[in-house]
C-alpha cells in the first residue's frame, strides 16, 4: 500500500485510505481479541449474574408463557415485556425460571439484573436498588437527574443485558430513574398485577399468567403433601374439595397443602373444607380467596407462640428482606422465646419457629447477590456480629465500616406480599397493632390514631424528622415501639414515651439521634432498649430505673463514656458496647454477674479491659475485647479454661498511643474462638503468650520480634486451629523454623486457611534443603490447608516445592498478589527429590519432574511483574476450575489441565 501511494494519482490515493480505515479497524479487532477478553483456555465467561431460589413450575400454561417470553427476548424487536396477573398466581416464579435460563444458555446478554418493587415505591428507592446491582454508589448524589444519568451510563456500558423488575404497581417514567431501554442495550421485563401498568409503561408485548387448571392444581397439592402422607379414597375425594378452594393459586395451594401434611383422617380434612367454606369473605375477588387459604394455615399452625413470631414478621416493610438472625433476636425482645436458657439455646429455638413458617410457605428464603456475593439486607450489624461469633464455622462479612451495608453469608426471610395482607389482616382483626412501615412518611402520626389499646407500633424504614412536643400519645398498654430506620430523625422530644409506662422494647436504631430523652429513664418496664448505629448518639439519660433491661445496644454510637446508673441493671443479660470513642478499663460492667453476651471496642485503644472485672462474669457465652495488656491476657484465658464463653475475640494491642487501630478487622471473618495480637513482645516479653486451648483463628500482626510461627510456643497447644494470619511483621525470614517445626507444627494438622500480608522480610515459608527435605513437614502438619493466601512480601522470589506440595494433599486455592519479586510459584531449582527419579541427587533437568496435585480449585496471581512461570517443571491440576491473572507481563507457562478452565487474562 505504501508503494501504491507513491505511484498512484489522486483517485486511487482516496481509494488506499478507506482501505486503510478498513485495515485499521481489523487490526485493532485483533489487538483486541489477543488480549484474550473471553479466557484462553475453553470458552470461559465472566459470570452473568447468580441464580434466584425458584419453584418446580407447574402447569402447561406456565411452560407455555416460559417459552413465549423466552422467545421475546431473543428477538431484537422486543424491547419491553409485561407479564401480569392476580397476586400469587406465578408471575415472580415465570421470571426466575427466565433469570436463570439466561444465566446459563448461550445468549448475546453479558449481565442479567433483578430489582423487587413494592408499593412504596420512590424513584430515589428504585434508583439506589438499580445503582447497587450494576455496582456504583449514587448516594452522595441528591440530585434525581444527576442520578438517573450515571445510571443510565453505567447501563450503557453494560452493552447488552436484561433488567427484571419484579412487582411493578404504578407507572413510572424510566428516564427519571435512568434505564435506558435501546435495541442494542439494555431490555426490560416487569410482572405487574394490572396490564395497564404494563401498557402505561410502554410494553409492547404482555403476557397474563392464569390460575392452574383443576387437574394441575391438584397435581401440585398433592407433590406438596408429600409421600408420607397416604389418603384414602374417601379422603381424597374431600383433599380434592379443600385444594379446589385455592382457586388454582400456586401459592396458595403450596401453603395450604404443606399445613395438611401428615393429615389422613377424614374428619379432619372435612372439617378443613368447613372452615375454608365458613370463613367470610368480604369480596368476591379470587385475591380473598388466597387470603382465606392463607388464614387457613395461620390458625392451623396450632401454637399461639408461632402466631405471633409470624405476626412480628408484618411489622416489616412489605419486599423487606429479613435477617434471620435479627428476627430470632426480636422474638426473644417480644419474649416468644424462652429467656431462660442459654443463647445458644434461644437461637436454636428460634430457627425452629423460623423453619416451621418456612416449611408452609408462610416465609420464603431469599438470596440476595452483589458482585456474585451471596449477600444480606439492611440489618444491624451488632447483631450480625455478636450472631457470628456464636455460630457454627464462619460468617463471612464486608467490613463493619459501612453498618448499613450488604454483609456476606447471612440468611434472609421473606414476606410474599399477599401472606403479608393476610397477617395485616389477623393483626386488624384479633390485635391492637400500629403498622406503617416502609410508607415513606415524613411525620409521626396523628395522636388520634394512638389508641389507648395500641400493644405494638411499627414505623421502621420511614423518614420522619422530629418528634415534636405536642405528640405525647396515651399507650398506657404500649408494649413494642419501633422507631429504626428512619435515618432523618434527629429530635425526640421527652414528652413522647411519658405515658408509655408499659413499654417493654424501644428500638430507635439507625437513627441520627444526638440525645436520647430523659423520659427514657422512667420506662421501668423496658426489657430492650435498641440503638445501635445511631452514629451521632452522645448524651444519655440515667439507666438506674431500668433494672427490668435485659439487652443493651449501644454499639456505633457516638457515646465517650459509660451510661450512668449501668451498673445498677443487675438483670442485664446482653451488652454491646462497641462504641469507638468510649473510654473505659471495664470496672463498670464487673457487677452485672448475669451479663451472657458482652462485646466492648476491641479495635479502639480507649478500652483496655482489666481482668479482674470480667473474670467474675461467670455466665459468659459471648465476649470480644481489647485486654488492658499481657498479664491481664493470660490471667483471662487461664479463667476460661474453667468458665469461658463459647464464643469470644480477644485483642491483646499494647500500643498506648490512640493513633492506628489494629491492622485487620475481626468483622472480615467470624469464627467462634478468636485471638487478634497486635504490637506485643511474644518472642522477647517478660512472659510468654498464652492461648486459649479451643482458639480457631490466630491474627499476629505488627508483631516484629517473632522469626517464625514457632516463637508463637502456645501454638503447640492450639489443636483447633483453623485460621492464621501473620500481617505487617519485620522480623520473619520464613514462616517455619526447622529447629523447632516438630513442637509447633504438629498442632496445625487443623489448620485450613494460612494468611500472609506485608511481611516485608519474607524469603521463604521454610528453608528447604538436603536436611529439610527429611524432616519438614512433621507428622500430619498442614493435612487439611485448604486455603493459602499471601499478599505484599516484596523479598519472596520462590513460593512453594513439590514436596510441600505433596505434603498439603487438600490445598485448594492459591492466592499470590502484590509481591514484586516472586518468580516462581512451584519451585524445583537445586534441590534433592529422592522420590522422583529414585536415587539421591539434586535435580538439573526440570522438565523431568511432573508436579500434579488433584484438589487445587483456584489459582489467584495478581500484580507479580517477575513471574516467569507457574512452574518450570511440567505441572498437571486435572482439578484446576480457576485461572485469575492479572498484571503478571512475563508470565509465559501455564499448568496443564483435564478440561478447560476460566482464565481471566489481563496482562497486556
Amino acid at each position: 500500500m505504501v508503494q501504491e501511494l507513491r505511484d498512484c494519482g489522486m483517485f486511487r490515493h482516496l481509494k488506499l485510505i478507506v482501505q486503510v480505515r478498513k485495515l485499521t479497524g481489523q487490526v485493532t479487532d485483533l489487538v483486541e481479541r489477543g488480549r484474550f477478553p473471553e479466557g484462553i483456555v475453553g470458552s470461559a465467561q465472566e459470570s452473568r449474574g447468580c441464580a434466584l431460589l425458584t419453584t418446580e413450575l407447574a402447569g402447561a400454561m406456565f411452560q407455555k408463557n416460559v417459552s413465549k417470553i423466552w422467545d421475546w427476548l431473543m428477538n431484537d424487536g422486543v424491547l419491553m415485556i409485561g407479564v401480569y396477573g392476580m397476586g400469587g398466581v406465578g408471575k415472580t416464579s415465570v421470571l426466575k425460571h427466565i433469570h436463570n435460563m439466561l444465566l446459563t444458555a448461550v445468549t448475546n446478554f453479558e449481565s442479567v439484573f433483578w430489582v423487587t418493587i413494592s408499593k412504596s415505591f420512590s424513584i430515589h428507592k428504585l434508583q439506589c436498588d438499580v445503582a447497587k446491582i450494576v455496582g456504583i454508589d449514587i448516594s452522595k448524589e441528591s440530585d434525581e437527574r444527576k442520578r438517573a444519568a450515571r445510571l443510565s451510563r453505567a447501563l450503557v456500558r453494560r452493552k447488552r443485558c436484561v433488567l427484571f423488575l419484579d412487582d411493578v404497581w404504578n407507572h413510572f417514567p424510566l428516564e427519571r430513574v435512568g434505564i435506558p431501554v435501546r435495541a442494542d442495550g439494555l431490555k426490560l421485563v416487569l410482572t405487574s398485577r394490572s396490564l395497564d401498568v404494563c401498557r402505561r409503561m410502554n410494553c409492547k408485548n404482555s403476557v397474563k399468567v392464569e390460575p392452574l387448571s383443576m387437574e394441575e392444581a391438584w397435581t401440585l397439592f398433592v407433590d406438596n403433601l408429600g409421600q408420607q402422607t397416604t389418603l384414602s379414597p374417601e379422603v381424597k375425594q374431600v383433599a380434592r374439595s379443600v385444594a379446589k378452594k385455592c382457586a388454582g393459586l400456586p401459592l396458595a395451594i403450596i401453603t395450604l397443602a404443606r399445613s395438611m401434611r401428615g393429615v389422613e383422617e377424614i374428619c379432619e380434612w372435612r372439617h378443613a373444607l368447613e372452615e375454608l367454606r365458613n370463613t367470610e369473605a368480604k369480596h368476591e375477588e379470587m385475591e380473598m380467596e388466597v387470603l382465606r387459604v392463607l388464614r387457613f394455615s395461620y390458625d392451623h399452625l396450632n401454637d399461639k407462640m408461632v402466631q405471633q413470631c409470624f405476626l412480628c414478621c408484618a411489622l416489616y416493610p412489605e419486599d423487606f428482606e429479613i435477617d434471620r438472625d435479627v428476627l430470632i433476636e426480636s422474638f426473644v425482645d417480644e419474649g416468644l422465646v424462652n429467656g431462660m436458657k442459654s443463647l445458644e439455646a434461644m437461637f436454636d429455638e428460634g430457627n425452629s419457629i423460623v423453619n416451621k413458617l418456612e416449611n408452609i410457605c408462610l416465609l420464603g428464603k431469599v438470596e440476595n447477590f452483589v458482585g456474585g456475593k451471596k449477600c444480606m439486607g439492611l440489618q444491624d450489624a451488632s447483631s450480625h456480629i455478636a450472631i457470628s461469633m456464636m455460630k457454627r464455622g464462619c460468617q463471612h462479612v464486608e467490613p463493619m465500616n459501612n453498618v448499613e451495608g450488604y454483609y456476606v453469608g447471612s440468611q434472609l426471610v421473606k414476606m410474599h406480599d399477599l401472606v403479608r395482607a393476610m397477617a395485616i389482616n389477623v393483626i386488624k382483626v384479633n390485635n391492637n397493632f400500629l403498622v406503617k412501615a416502609g410508607l415513606q412518611l415524613t411525620k409521626i402520626p396523628d395522636e388520634v390514631e394512638w389508641s389507648e389499646d395500641l400493644e405494638k407500633v411499627s414505623l421502621m424504614c420511614n423518614w420522619i424528622h422530629e418528634i415534636p412536643t405536642e405528640i405525647s400519645p396515651r399507650c398506657p398498654k404500649l408494649r413494642t415501639l419501633i422507631l429504626k430506620h428512619n435515618e432523618s430523625l434527629t429530635r425526640i422530644s421527652d414528652s413522647f414515651f411519658v405515658h408509655m409506662a408499659a413499654l417493654e422494647v424501644l428500638d430507635l436504631s439507625f437513627t441520627d439521634i444526638e440525645v436520647l430523652p430523659k423520659s427514657v429513664s422512667d420506662l421501668s418496664t423496658l426489657t430492650a432498649l435498641l440503638l445501635t448505629s445511631c452514629k451521632r448518639l452522645k448524651h444519655m439519660p440515667s439507666l438506674a430505673k431500668l433494672q427490668a433491661l435485659l439487652r443493651l445496644d449501644l454499639s456505633f454510637t457516638a457515646i465517650t463514656e459509660m451510661p450512668q446508673g449501668l451498673e445498677m441493671l443487675v438483670n442485664l443479660k446482653w451488652l454491646n458496647l462497641y462504641a469507638k470513642d468510649l473510654v473505659s478499663s471495664g470496672k463498670e460492667v464487673a457487677k452485672l454477674t448475669s451479663l451472657q453476651f458482652l462485646i466492648l471496642h476491641w479495635w479502639s485503644r480507649k478500652i483496655k479491659v482489666k481482668v479482674e472485672y470480667t473474670s467474675c462474669l461467670r455466665k459468659l457465652e459471648t465476649f470480644a475485647a481489647n485486654l488492658y495488656n499481657m498479664h491481664h491476657f493470660n490471667s483471662y484465658v487461664k479463667t476460661m479454661n474453667i468458665y469461658g464463653p463459647r464464643s469470644y475475640l480477644l485483642l491483646l494491642d499494647t500500643e498506648e498511643s490512640l493513633g492506628n487501630s489494629p491492622w485487620c478487622c475481626f468483622a472480615e471473618v467470624c469464627f467462634r474462638k478468636d485471638v487478634i495480637i497486635s504490637n506485643c513482645k511474644i518472642r522477647t516479653g517478660e512472659s510468654p503468650l498464652m492461648l486459649p486451648l479451643d482458639i480457631q483463628r490466630l491474627k499476629v500482626e505488627r508483631c516484629h520480634d517473632i522469626r517464625s510461627l514457632c516463637d508463637v510456643m502456645s501454638l503447640k497447644n492450639a489443636t483447633s486451629l483453623k485460621r492464621c494470619e501473620i500481617a505487617d511483621c519485620d522480623g520473619p525470614e520464613y514462616m517455619f523454623s526447622l529447629s523447632c517445626s516438630s513442637s509447633c507444627c504438629t498442632s496445625l494438622h487443623s489448620l485450613e486457611s494460612l494468611e500472609l500480608y506485608s511481611l516485608k522480610n519474607l524469603h521463604g515459608l521454610c528453608k528447604e534443603g538436603e536436611v529439610a527435605a527429611q524432616t519438614f513437614p512433621p507428622g500430619r502438619a498442614f493435612t487439611c490447608l485448604k486455603y493459602f493466601f499471601i499478599y505484599s512480601c516484596p523479598l519472596i522470589k520462590k513460593l512453594i516445592t513439590p514436596r510441600l506440595l505433596a505434603y498439603l494433599p487438600n490445598l485448594e486455592e492459591i492466592t499470590v498478589h502484590n509481591c514484586k519479586s516472586m518468580e516462581e510459584i512451584i519451585s524445583v531449582d537445586g534441590i534433592d527429590y529422592e522420590s522422583f527419579g529414585g536415587k539421591k541427587s539434586y535435580v538439573t533437568n526440570r522438565d523431568t519432574i511432573v508436579v500434579t496435585h488433584s484438589k487445587l480449585v483456584s489459582l489467584s496471581l495478581k500484580h507479580l511483574p517477575e513471574l516467569k512461570s507457574i512452574s518450570s517443571a511440567q505441572m498437571e491440576c486435572e482439578s484446576l476450575k480457576n485461572f485469575r491473572i492479572f498484571k503478571c507481563p512475563k508470565l509465559a507457562r501455564f499448568p496443564e489441565t483435564a478440561t478447560p478452565v476460566q482464565i481471566l487474562y489481563d496482562s497486556f
